[in-house]
């Protein structure tokens, strides 16, 4: 594999030491960086970097160098919540959120994840990937470069692993670390509307036991909410999906508080996510544990529901990481640029903590930041560059309007 030498970067972004895995509370806003430097990609690794004026003489024979024009290069966006393996958008329901109906109403009215899983069954698993692909790839344009994508909408034992399957396309097919949660539990089909039970044991006794055999999972999620899965089901569920080795992640306290981040905290979840709606008790469940925040503020944004209380988690020394949420109902974009614009401009976090829960966080949200989400020596060569800038602010000042310019995936220009 050809090395890469960037030169002439105006600032590089996040070089967080080796070993350091999350960053916790106050310590967000520790953002280190390097003026005026180069950086060298070797066999799809960050092998070392410095400044201009320190240029090593000795330097790999298949060399290719890149002149980033005093651009910013920072590490890419570490996505850790998303749900873009579906069958079909739902822009039929914009129009519904237009005219005023809530999340729930569009639901009862046979909208929602219910309309996703009936279009989910009928698509075949070629389509799906397909259209999912062309998502995938619109997204690292953007610069992602690291992912975890959920099933949920497929309600039944077959669309679930097909779900699951296309999931594991995606991994093979993309050049990118990529983690799969199984969210069977996201809502309760039709024709389990009145036996909640009885859709718990098809997921314990059927569809787990099919996807540990197939290892088509890392992640157990349940969306616990009111109208959805109740703690006490949740409980049930996290509990069966432990015995086969799925550690969780949950979707909680999106509408209400509802108990799902205690619940989350009681099985050691990777990270609780959404967490719209907070009070003292879940901040201070929350406060100095290693369960990741996972705040999603572009679907706060699109549904007009409140935004998560960043601030308040980071001063109770709080791990946060800001995620997309990609789905066709409620965010239906994957643009992580802006996914941080919104950290700064609606959840007052400063871009150096917005830019560290989108990478190093985000990666820790997805057990993969020993391998990504900051420069460090020895970790994978994603990165992106930007036009040149006037300051680290600039970029989520400038929503809506992309400034990357180029984007490197282990350690190739794109």
């Amino acid at each position: 594999m050809a090395s890469l030498l960037i030169t002439h970067i105006g600032t590089l972004v996040g070089l967080h030491p080796e070993g350091l895995l999350m960053l916790r509370g106050t310590e967000m806003a520790q953002l280190p960086t390097l003026e005026n430097a180069w950086l060298l990609c070797e066999d799809g690794l960050i092998a070392d970097f410095g400044t201009m004026d320190a240029l090593p003489v000795s330097l790999p024979n298949d060399l290719e160098t890149l002149h980033a024009e005093g651009g910013y290069v920072l590490p890419s966006w570490c996505d850790s919540h998303s749900h873009i393996v579906f069958a079909a958008p739902r822009e039929e329901e914009f129009a519904m959120k237009i005219a005023g109906k809530t999340y729930e109403e569009i639901a009862a009215a046979g909208g929602g994840i219910l309309n996703s899983a009936a279009k989910m069954q009928l698509a075949t698993e070629d389509a799906i990937f397909e259209a999912a692909a062309l998502r995938l790839n619109d997204m690292i344009r953007q610069g992602t470069a690291a992912l975890e994508i959920k099933s949920g909408y497929g309600l039944t034992v077959a669309s679930e692993l097909k779900m699951l399957r296309v999931i594991r396309r995606l991994k093979e097919s993309f050049p990118i670390p990529i983690k799969a949660s199984f969210l069977a539990a996201h809502a309760f089909p039709t024709a389990y509307k009145n036996d909640h039970q009885g859709y718990i044991s098809l997921i314990i006794d059927q569809m787990l036991p099919q996807i540990a055999a197939e290892g088509l999972a890392d992640y157990m999620d349940v969306f616990c909410e009111q109208g959805f899965f109740s703690v006490e089901e949740t409980d049930q569920l996290l509990t069966a999906a432990a015995k086969y080795g799925l550690q969780p992640k949950i979707h909680a306290n999106q509408l209400s508080v509802s108990g799902g981040v205690q619940i989350g905290l009681k099985h050691q979840a990777i990270s609780v996510d959404h967490l719209e709606a907070t009070d003292e008790a879940v901040i201070a469940a929350l406060a100095n544990g290693n369960t990741i925040a996972t705040l999603l503020p572009s679907c706060s944004f699109y549904l007009g529901i409140p935004f998560a209380n960043a601030r308040a988690l980071i001063q109770a020394n709080v791990p946060v990481a800001l995620a997309s949420d990609y789905n066709p109902g409620s965010t239906p974009s994957g643009n992580m640029n802006f996914v941080l614009s919104l950290g700064c401009i609606k959840l007052k976090m400063m871009p150096e903590e917005a830019v560290n829960a989108c990478t190093l966080n985000g990666a820790a949200a997805m057990e993969l930041s020993d391998v990504t989400g900051s420069v460090t020596r020895g970790k994978k060569a994603n990165l992106m560059i930007t036009r040149a800038m006037t300051s680290l602010a600039f970029l989520p000042y400038s929503f809506g309007q992309s400034q990357i310019k180029t984007i490197i995936i282990n350690g190739k220009i794109q």
